[in-house]
């Protein structure tokens, strides 16, 4: 099956325009805390023009030291669930905001393939987590498409969304 790409990426520069004009009306800062994605939510925000006034930090989280001893990612949590798991992905977005001291964060953590995947997560399988006062939303995705991209992007667009509904 083919997938165009570029239908993906119009979705996500639509969605960050979204975010970006939301948190300035809203005088808010948001941070996020990426693992499969690598920094490619913090690119899609920071593309749109007057970003700066909204986002301070993107934390690249990919290894598990980096869960750990940046955002706070209890080890006991790893050991347990995985670093692919609905509470690694809370407690990365509860450690970014705390780390940055941003109103809002948004993790991102998963198996963007085409290795990695198991019976019980397989390629595709990705949390969000978005936390802003007093609410924490998750977001668990079984992306059935394989191709790495297409994974990546999807994760970005729906953490966009997920910011824009936790707001709202």
């Amino acid at each position: 099956m083919s997938i165009n790409l570029n239908n993906i990426r119009f979705g996500i520069d639509k969605e960050a325009r979204n975010v970006v004009q939301l948190l300035y009306s809203k005088n808010l800062m948001l941070c996020t805390a990426e693992s499969c994605t690598g920094g490619l939510l913090s690119g899609s925000i920071t593309e749109i023009p007057g970003s700066s006034a909204v986002f301070g930090l993107g934390i690249c989280s990919y290894s598990n030291d980096i869960k750990i001893n940046v955002l706070g990612v209890y080890p006991q949590t790893i050991e347990a669930f995985g670093a692919v798991s609905e509470q690694c992905a809370a407690e990365m977005a509860l450690g970014a905001r705390k780390v940055s001291g941003a109103d809002i964060s948004v993790s991102i953590t998963g198996i963007a393939g085409p290795g990695g995947g198991s019976p019980q997560k397989p390629v595709g399988t990705v949390y969000l987590a978005c936390s802003y006062k007093d609410i924490l939303n998750t977001l668990h995705l079984r992306i059935s498409q394989q191709e790495r991209q297409h994974i990546r992007l999807e994760s970005v667009r729906q953490a966009l969304i997920l910011i824009n509904n936790t707001i709202n």
